[in-house]
């Protein structure tokens, strides 16, 4: 009796033992395991009856960014300072009534096609196609209800580097562009204070496809102040000389020598006000296209801004073979958001791209899409201090 009474005893020890060396191995795993849940708050009603969401990525850093399933739009972003202070540094508005009231592409998913199509039509394998002119005489930025205007399907997914996954398809013949096209964008915050966007597309027909995001930066944080004392720097010995209606000529032209050569770190606003140069004149300041000097499908470094009272720097990095860079030169003063009225030259934009109008400029690269193909590529907007 007494030796059966022991050997329960020992193995009650041994399971005890066991049991508590599993639970010690699982705390272990748990505790090295740093799962950033994104919260999910209601965003507001189209005037369509559709709900718009917004989700609220952070990361471990600090660095918290919040983007809506309404175009995609990317409405706050929080960045550290020299001191470590995280502020918003991305221009908006202050509810989705703004967003849908007016606004100049803050913060959204562009396409079908991002940047100007001249003349709203194009030639793909011997048909025209007739798209909105809604920029003049030119077509803009997808059109009058471009990717920027949809609500786009979310999937949230937590963890050490949270993402949202956007996904939205495009009916053949929307906004005049041929072909069904299946679209996927995934934000990714990841630890370095980095956010990563991955885009994706396939069709069903021939079409053209340049998606990019529109995101207005002020690295102050002051959305009062004026960005021509930001420095920058792209890697770009190149540019695309453009019409009055901000259309390319065709050319590449060597920034050598004008006020286009970011090469080296200069302020913006060093030679913005320079209208005796015709390009300057023609975008009221910079609003043109940069050719990269790496001509690879690469990831690699394309700009770099650097704004000295803050001590904020930005460094983007893409696979795409130009950068449109845009000094905010159309703000005025509408909309207001974020308690402060837009005005002139108070935000800039590094939008990731093909080159604008290649569908009419066969000397350009391709931004056709075909059946069978995936077009895939990947942009990173990366924050530091200094």
């Amino acid at each position: 009796m007494k030796l059966k009474v022991l050997g329960i005893l020992l193995c009650s020890a041994l399971l005890f033992q066991n049991c508590t060396s599993k639970k010690a191995e699982s705390t272990t795993i748990d505790s090295t395991t740093t799962v950033n849940k994104i919260e999910k708050t209601s965003y507001g009603k189209l005037p369509t009856g559709e709900a718009a969401d917004l989700y609220t990525l952070k990361n471990s850093a600090g660095m918290v960014v919040k983007i809506t399933n309404y175009g995609g739009i990317i409405t706050y972003w929080s960045t550290p300072d020299k001191n470590g202070k995280y502020t918003d540094v991305a221009l908006g508005c202050d509810s989705l009534g703004g967003y849908l009231k007016a606004s100049p592409y803050f913060g959204a998913l562009i396409g079908r096609y991002g940047n100007r199509i001249a003349k709203g039509k194009f030639t793909l394998d011997g048909k025209q196609y007739t798209l909105a002119q809604n920029n003049g005489v030119n077509a803009l930025h997808g059109g009058k209800k471009g990717f920027d205007k949809v609500i786009w399907t979310a999937t949230p997914i937590d963890g050490e580097e949270p993402q949202l996954k956007l996904t939205y398809t495009s009916v053949d013949g929307e906004e005049g562009y041929p072909g069904k096209l299946d679209v996927e964008v995934i934000y990714t915050l990841q630890k370095d204070n980095s956010l990563k966007i991955d885009y994706k597309a396939t069709t069903d027909k021939p079409t053209v496809v340049n998606l990019t995001n529109h995101a207005y930066f002020n690295l102050t944080g002051d959305f009062s102040k004026e960005i021509l004392d930001h420095e920058v720097m792209l890697n770009a010995d190149k540019f695309l000389p453009v019409d009055e209606t901000l259309i390319p000529t065709g050319e590449l032209k060597a920034v050598a020598g004008t006020p286009f050569d970011f090469t080296k770190s200069f302020k913006i606003g060093a030679r913005i006000n320079d209208v005796k140069d015709e390009q300057i004149k023609y975008g009221k300041g910079y609003d043109h296209c940069w050719v990269a000097t790496d001509s690879s499908k690469t990831l690699k470094s394309i700009a770099t801004v650097y704004e000295p009272t803050s001590g904020r720097v930005m460094e983007v990095l893409t696979t795409e073979p130009a950068v449109q860079f845009y000094t905010g030169n159309f703000l005025d003063g509408v909309p207001a958001g974020k308690g402060v009225n837009y005005k002139f030259r108070t935000g800039f934009c590094l939008e990731t791209q093909h080159y604008p109008d290649s569908p009419n400029q066969p000397k350009f690269p391709s931004t056709v899409l075909k059946p069978n193909e995936t077009y895939k590529t990947t942009t990173v907007y990366k924050f530091s201090a200094k």
